[in-house]
């Protein structure tokens, strides 16, 4: 899990660095930031829930 939310991150930064220099592409940089959002988001509940299972 923790390699996917790794995965993500790289993604949604590549995404957002290549929206902000592309105008034409202007939606990958809103895409980049979606993706971002949703891996700090998983991190914060895997930060506060805890490794319990493991």
């Amino acid at each position: 899990m923790n390699i996917l939310l790794i995965i993500i991150v790289i993604i949604a930064i590549i995404l957002a660095i290549t929206g902000g220099l592309v105008q034409s592409l202007n939606f990958l940089l809103w895409v980049g930031l979606v993706l971002l959002a949703i891996a700090v988001i998983s991190w914060l509940i895997r930060a506060i829930a805890g490794r319990r299972g493991v």
